[in-house]
């Protein structure tokens, strides 16, 4: 994160001194001009991928620039030349074509620019692929505008890609944020951009979630068939997600299972592989899901001879497992093509362990959620988790890097998980290090801004996609950072008003103005509530029900003196704009969103900022308590939660910006994913619109440690805990000790006190651990013991 600190420092410096921290463009370096250049490619019948690479080019510089470049199978002798090949001699072209260098191999290109009078640029492709990855390559550096398209003079890339599954889920379904709006010609749009960065893969999911959805314009069975097509014609691999989400013990509903498989194999003309995950969903156990598997293969492999079945261990106990890793080292099934590493699967070091070495191991990666996830944002605000969700739009270039990195050794590849498009950023950052984990990436984020927005904003955008991520790192009442990204993207807008209609533009637009105006709401909310609770400390004085009146008033202030109006409005705009152009449905109501934790976070952006709900609840108890002292009491109980007193410390465990005694790691990214250090769980608890106290929906599992320093070695102190379930309290190491001499499990909202003894802070310092309850291995785990709120209270 430190980097990150300093590349949000540079260019906020930049702005603020009026000077220039980009570099020379390609244009300052010397290029040659393409914008009368022919596309040359070979004669005879093309393969697929080497096909579309012409066309890729011919139409994207065309959008880009709106020359329309000549294609030709022969050679001019007069003008610059674009030269596509597979192939390591072209006899009609009557010249050499050159060596490809390291990219001589499977789906590797060279792109090279060959001085001399005229100038040519040589695309050439290990492979038919390598040729279409090699025009993503030249589009990803050329330097273009209204009439202009230059490539830098002497560019020599040659590559080929380390792993050799590079794909991304886009499953239409109505559960998807965006992918149900979808014509065919925006899937085909979209799956060509994702070769730009190396993408060889497409998952669909073709049968899952059979609700309709009302933005639906083409019926499933036709755009399962379509997507087959649109891989087929860009030469990718085309999978399927197919989960047996139905009883195996069902005859009738296996059979009718089989029957749709075949069905939808016979409807498609490109079909590489069949990922059925062990759970999530599907609760069959491994005795049955194997059968099960080699059936699927028996109408499978007729039909696609060259198609195999991928299974997830999601859901399996390690009884399970060992069944499944026995029956492949016994049986060796040909039929299989390998496992997937899905959420909640046993840790991927271990599983390429056991795994035998015939069959690949593919990795499915959650890049598309925020929280309750394989891969939640570290130490997340709460007010942002409360509003902008589980899925929403998320730019995290860095972490993203990081998980891909470290975990993709011991992996064939990838095919993400995303549901939608608000994870764009995620999914190039994924597809460009699939290809060559040692790319840096900024040139990934440079390469991103110059192809899908301008190459005059290439630096200043990839600054702001930075920025974005930063917005969401610790404390965001503390995190004055985001007005300065705010400030970024708005001068970017003016700059570039030509972007209007992009959609990748309005996304970042969006987060910009979101997270700022969450953050202003934020900071004038928490005041509201302080000032409610000194008002309510004044109960005795004022009267319990003047009290309240005058409290209610003040947290009511949200309302009747909002601030940043203008803001909100601006979010307001952008979601409208994001579902017209991308389809993006950030709202239940407005734009036919499949749930409220599906990206609605539009329909969040007035989502409580303070304890304003679990106050307006409790008043209601109070006036109905018997006696005006009991009304007082509690009012006075409700003003000083978060403040025990002089001496005495509180802790919301959870909220960064409340958790000052919570030990955390050093660094944000430590050990990604299973072996993560503990974080925060961000609840969602009444469809997202819980009147819960704020402190009750962020918990742990537990912390590292709760550490006092500096305090009192004469006085007496008391530990109070909040959460769920029990609390296996350890002092200074000590054996754990619980309240009263036994364990008690406790609801939400009720508190547990543990005796400090006075030698444990004979030396002014406390360490509070937890140790997690070795009997809910049964339990789901919403139903595991969590710590909410700790106090260290003075008597």
């Amino acid at each position: 994160m430190k980097s990150i600190n300093k590349r949000f420092l540079g260019w906020i410096a930049a702005v603020v001194l009026g000077t220039s921290i980009y570099g020379a463009t390609a244009a300052d370096a010397g290029s040659i001009d393409l914008s009368r250049a022919v596309i040359v490619t070979r004669p005879g019948e093309l393969p697929n991928a080497e096909r579309a690479a012409a066309e890729v080019l011919v139409e994207e510089i065309e959008k880009r620039t709106g020359i329309r470049l000549a294609t030709s199978r022969v050679w001019p002798t007069d003008r610059t030349v674009i030269a596509l090949a597979s192939s390591a001699r072209v006899a009609e072209w009557g010249r050499p074509v050159p060596a490809r260098g390291a990219g001589d191999r499977s789906e590797g290109f060279r792109l090279w620019v060959e001085g001399g009078s005229p100038p040519v640029v040589w695309v050439l492709g290990g492979d038919a692929r390598g040729v279409l990855y090699g025009v993503g390559a030249l589009l990803r550096k050329l330097e273009w505008g209204d009439g202009v398209a230059r490539l830098e003079a002497g560019l020599d890339l040659a590559t080929a890609p380390v792993y050799p599954i590079r794909g991304h889920q886009l499953g239409f379904r109505a559960k998807a944020n965006s992918w149900d709006a979808w014509t065919p010609e925006q899937f085909d749009q979209y799956i060509r951009e994702l070769t730009f960065f190396g993408a060889n893969s497409i998952e669909n999911i073709p049968f899952q979630d059979s609700r309709p959805s009302p933005v639906m314009k083409v019926d499933r069975r036709v755009m399962n068939r379509r997507m087959s097509e649109i891989c087929s014609r860009y030469g990718l691999d085309y999978w399927v997600w197919t989960p047996a989400d139905y009883d195996l013990r069902d005859p009738a509903a296996r059979a009718a299972a089989l029957d749709q498989h075949e069905e939808l194999y016979r409807d498609c003309s490109e079909l590489t592989g069949v990922f059925v995950p062990g759970g999530d969903p599907g609760d069959n156990p491994a005795e049955l899901v194997i059968p099960f598997l080699e059936d699927v293969s028996k109408r499978l492999l007729p039909i696609h001879p060259k198609a195999r079945v991928w299974l997830s261990l999601q859901h399996f106990s390690p009884k399970e497992i060992d069944f499944i890793i026995g029956y492949l080292n016994r049986e060796s099934p040909d039929w299989l093509g390998g496992l997937v590493a899905g959420p909640s699967s046993p840790p991927v070091p271990v599983t390429r362990q056991i795994l035998p070495a015939k069959y690949g191991y593919r990795l499915y990666p959650d890049i598309t959620h925020n929280k309750i996830c394989q891969y939640p944002v570290p130490w997340w605000d709460q007010a942002l988790a409360l509003t902008l969700g589980r899925e929403a739009i998320n730019p995290r270039p860095s972490h993203y890097a990081y998980i891909h990195n470290w975990y993709a050794p011991y992996s064939d590849g990838f095919i993400s998980y995303s549901d939608g498009v608000h994870d764009d950023v995620n999914k190039t950052v994924w597809s460009a290090l699939g290809w060559d984990p040692q790319t840096d990436l900024r040139d990934i984020l440079n390469d991103y801004s110059r192809v899908y927005f301008d190459p005059s904003v290439v630096e200043a955008a990839t600054d702001g996609i930075f920025a974005l991520e930063n917005n969401w790192t610790g404390s965001l009442r503390e995190n004055g950072a985001v007005e300065g990204t705010l400030l970024h993207w708005q001068q970017l807008e003016k700059k570039a008003p030509q972007l209007d209609r992009n959609w990748r533009w309005q996304m970042c637009l969006v987060r910009a103005s979101y997270d700022a105006y969450i953050r202003h709401r934020l900071i004038n909310e928490s005041r509201l509530e302080t000032q409610a609770n000194a008002v309510l400390r004044r109960a005795e004085e004022l009267g319990s029900k003047a009290a309240m009146d005058q409290a209610a008033e003040i947290l009511n202030r949200w309302s009747t003196r909002p601030v940043s109006a203008g803001l909100r409005s601006r979010i307001e705009q952008g979601c409208a704009d994001l579902f017209r152009s991308i389809g993006l449905q950030t709202s239940v109501e407005k734009y036919n969103a499949s749930g409220a934790e599906r990206g609605a976070f539009l329909d969040f952006v007035d989502y409580p900022m303070n304890n304003r709900w679990w106050l307006e609840d409790e008043f209601a108890k109070v006036r109905e308590l018997g006696t005006e002292a009991e009304k007082v009491g509690r009012l006075k109980a409700l003003a000083d939660w978060e403040n025990p007193g002089a001496g005495s410390f509180y802790d919301d465990i959870g909220n960064p910006a409340k958790s000052p005694h919570v030990k955390r790691s050093p660094f944000v990214f430590t050990e990604p994913g299973e072996e993560a250090h503990p974080e925060p769980t961000l609840w969602w608890w009444d469809q997202g619109k819980s009147r819960a106290r704020l402190s009750w929906q962020v918990t742990m599992n537990f912390p590292e440690a709760v550490v006092y320093e500096g305090l009192d070695p004469e006085a007496t102190y008391v530990v109070r805990c909040s959460g769920y379930g029990k609390f296996l309290l350890r002092m200074d190491g000590d054996a754990a000790i619980v309240a009263g001499g036994a364990v008690k499990s406790v609801a939400m909202g009720e508190t547990v006190e543990f005796m400090v003894p006075p030698q444990s802070v004979r030396d002014r310092k406390l360490v509070l651990t937890w140790d997690r309850p070795t009997d809910e291995g049964h339990l789901n785990w919403r139903q595991h013991s969590r710590l909410a709120e700790v106090w260290l209270v003075k008597r």
